[in-house]
């Protein structure tokens, strides 16, 4: 049970407002100028993540899982969720406007979709001038006032619109409304579930020219109307440290700004580590191997391990648990 630190071949995916950011910023080799996303650690059926590095290369992380269910999740994790991997890891690049969504809860999801719901963060990267993200209403409003909104067309009108730069940071609990602006790159953590109710598209039309389907009926009863200001965080930005940025019922996200080496006590953590880097490169250790990751590239830790070592001169961090 030598499970040492492990990276996944980047899943990519072609969407209708993908770029090339994905390649130009983070590295990741492209093979079309429409690319929207990169799942970086995923164990959502038909997309799961493949090993990239070490003995284990080839392999997939449900097999992994398997194996060794306990020392790669950690034994609270396997008791809380069984072999089903908990969080679903992205980079994405909306060179276009994503279409306005909503994400049903745990209780809806289940009872719909036997999935768990989607509650998710972002943390900007990077962003054009002027760039935005919606989320949440201006003000309370009623479901009335919103289905005659979608009748008129006039969604936009109610919405709450952000300007956004580099490491600004939200939280957007499962039934808020949502989405991310033109020239927006994000490094996004979510619960594992890819239910996604889309309520508005600007009218745009697939590569067959045909109107993108909503869902409006699904998303009636998942739509969170009243205004909630509780989505921007604000985070310590201390050095060569974990600074908490999120703690919530599905995940654990801290930010580390290095600029020398660190030693991570994860012996009574009883759960894995996911690293992604959001600036400069690392190289990451535990008790059985090590690997590097640069700019947008993600690693896992299994819970087995007694110590991480993040060995950097210049890297940024955001740290993932549950």
């Amino acid at each position: 049970m030598s499970l040492y630190p492990l990276k996944f071949y980047p899943i990519l995916k072609d969407r209708l407002w993908g770029g090339t950011k994905l390649g130009t910023v983070l590295g990741k080799e492209l093979e079309s100028d429409q690319v929207g996303e990169s799942w970086e650690l995923s164990g959502v059926a038909g997309d799961v993540s493949v090993v990239a590095n070490g003995p284990y290369k080839g392999t997939s992380l449900t097999d992994l899982i398997d194996q060794f269910p306990e020392a790669l999740l950690g034994k609270s994790v396997f008791e809380r969720f069984g072999k089903e991997f908990p969080i679903l890891i992205k980079f994405i690049d909306a060179q276009k406007d994503l279409s306005i969504q909503v994400h049903p809860n745990d209780e809806l999801s289940k009872k719909r979709h036997n999935s768990f719901g989607k509650t998710e963060m972002w943390y900007v990267m990077d962003s054009d001038k002027d760039a935005e993200l919606i989320i949440g209403f201006k003000e309370n409003i009623s479901k009335e006032t919103y289905l005659e909104s979608l009748k008129n067309n006039t969604l936009t009108e109610l919405l709450n619109f952000e300007n956004v730069s580099e490491g600004d940071t939200y939280f957007i609990n499962a039934g808020k409304i949502h989405a991310i602006g033109a020239g927006v790159l994000i490094a996004e953590i979510q619960q594992t579930s890819d239910q996604t109710y889309r309520v508005y598209d600007y009218n745009r039309k697939d590569t067959q020219g045909n109107l993108r389907e909503l869902h409006t009926e699904l998303a009636i009863d998942a739509i969170d109307y009243n205004k909630q200001d509780d989505f921007r965080l604000s985070y310590e930005q201390k050095m060569n440290v974990a600074n908490p940025m999120v703690e919530c019922p599905y995940f654990k996200t801290s930010y580390i700004n290095l600029n020398k080496n660190i030693r991570v006590n994860v012996a009574d953590r009883d759960c894995f580590t996911i690293y992604m880097c959001i600036d400069g490169d690392v190289l990451i250790e535990n008790d059985f191997g090590s690997v590097s990751i640069k700019k947008g590239e993600t690693v896992l830790v299994p819970a087995s391990s007694s110590h991480i070592l993040l060995n950097s001169e210049r890297a940024k961090l955001l740290e993932i648990t549950v």
